[in-house]
């Protein structure tokens, strides 16, 4: 067993930063693709937040409605934002070869390289590293520092894509969606995720590293990221931009464990013995559909 211990920091230096995978999506459950870059960009500027990374998935670059993602992009970059690799294709690494894998993270990068606001940051799609196959892991590890990228790993999450699917879906089937309580569950989760990391964290490492609140590039961002960035400081959070957030010590981490799936912060309890739960509650889907159900369309069967 390895336990990572790093210079402690003074109690309460709580700082997050701010991604956004899976740029450009489509169409959500209220705004056109164009619509949410331009509400995603102004919730963040009127919030006064920083620079957040938005994670490419190159290979949806060209579908869609509105410019098909590249000015978009663009407007991000305009914004003062920087932008990572998120794949090509946005497939799971346990699905495809070492080679293939890393081919698509190639393909990818031939269109972000050289562009303005560019970072050598490479996210693993659904946070999959390989799951129990360590010699895949361990080689697309060698492959990534071959190619100058680092790992842009995640700490804490709150499974906002979710929240977002149960949104267009009762959008789609005309359920009353009561908006109040779902800005609520968005902005409350995230806070609770990043204070769960916090707390894990400490336990585990003996500090306090600048945590990676993962979001997604959704409609419930477009609508609530503003909201989202004031209670984190209202709950006592410094949000600081993703260079700030990478250059922690704790990026170097390289964690061993059974299975190479997940947050760095679930990893790093895992390796350090700490038992389940090592996520936050609401990654779990089934408890965070019912949670939905019952706040959010009044239909009953939350905890």
């Amino acid at each position: 067993m390895i336990l990572l211990l790093l210079p402690v920091q003074a109690a309460g230096q709580k700082t997050i930063a701010l991604s956004f995978d899976d740029v450009p999506r489509a169409r959500g459950a209220f705004f056109t693709p164009d619509e949410r870059t331009k509400r995603i960009i102004r919730e963040l500027w009127r919030a006064d937040a920083p620079q957040a990374v938005f994670f490419i998935v190159t290979g949806q670059l060209g579908h869609g409605d509105g410019y098909g993602g590249q000015l978009r992009i663009q407007a991000y970059v305009d914004a003062g934002h920087a932008i990572a690799n998120h794949s090509n294709s946005h497939q799971r690494l346990s699905a495809l070869t070492t080679e293939a894998y890393l081919a698509d993270i190639d393909a990818a990068e031939l269109w972000l390289k050289g562009r303005g606001a560019y970072r050598p940051w490479f996210r693993f799609p659904f946070l999959d590293e390989g799951g129990r196959d360590k010699t895949k892991r361990d080689a697309v590890r060698a492959g990534l520092a071959a190619r100058g990228l680092r790992n842009g790993y995640v700490t804490a999450e709150s499974s906002d894509w979710h929240l977002e699917n149960l949104t267009r879906e009762a959008v789609q089937a005309n359920k009353k969606v009561n908006r109040k309580a779902l800005r609520d569950l968005y902005v409350t989760w995230h806070v609770e995720a990043a204070n769960f990391a916090d707390t894990m964290m400490q336990k585990v490492t003996g500090r306090q590293p600048v945590q990676m609140l993962l979001l997604h590039e959704t409609d419930l961002a477009a609508l609530y990221v503003g909201d989202l960035v004031r209670a984190l400081r209202k709950d006592g959070w410094t949000v600081v931009d993703a260079d700030a957030a990478y250059a922690d010590p704790i990026g170097a981490v390289m964690p061993d464990t059974a299975a190479a799936n997940g947050t760095l912060t679930e990893a790093l309890a895992w390796q350090a013995g700490q038992p389940a739960p090592r996520w936050y509650r609401y990654n779990d889907t089934k408890l965070a559909t019912a949670m939905f159900r019952e706040k959010v369309l009044d239909e009953g069967g939350g905890e």
